[in-house]
């Protein structure tokens, strides 16, 4: 005779529990991040280090936006920030803000652009 089954849960609410220790939101530095904001690795996966924290150490390598790294994951935002804010605390990531739209359109120097496709056309 096999033992009961216990009922899983499909929509995965208890699996998020679990990763975030119960916590609904990131606290401090991360309180800020977006969807745009790039995360990057300043150290490599530990061992002891929980599998999800772990996966996003090694997949930050190269900068990797957190809507990215949410895809990757299969991770809803708010869990994923919560995980974010675990590594920025301890140090493991670090986060770079988007461009504001505000200064999307400033961009680099005209002039300084002209000067190199002249200097890359008489190559």
């Amino acid at each position: 005779m096999s033992a009961p089954r216990r009922p899983t849960d499909p929509s995965g609410l208890e699996r998020y529990y679990v990763l975030t220790g119960g916590r609904s939101g990131p606290d401090g530095e991360a309180s800020s991040l977006d969807v745009a904001t790039l995360i990057i690795s300043r150290v490599a996966p530990s061992p002891g280090m929980q599998h999800e924290h772990e996966e996003i150490v090694r997949r930050c390598r190269d900068p990797l936006s957190v809507a990215e790294l949410g895809a990757h994951l299969g991770l809803p935002f708010n869990i994923l920030a919560v995980l974010l804010a675990d590594l920025l605390d301890a140090g493991h990531v670090e986060a770079r803000n988007p461009i504001p739209a505000s200064h999307a359109g400033s961009g680099p120097d005209l002039a300084l652009l002209e000067e190199v496709l002249s200097g890359l056309q008489r190559l």
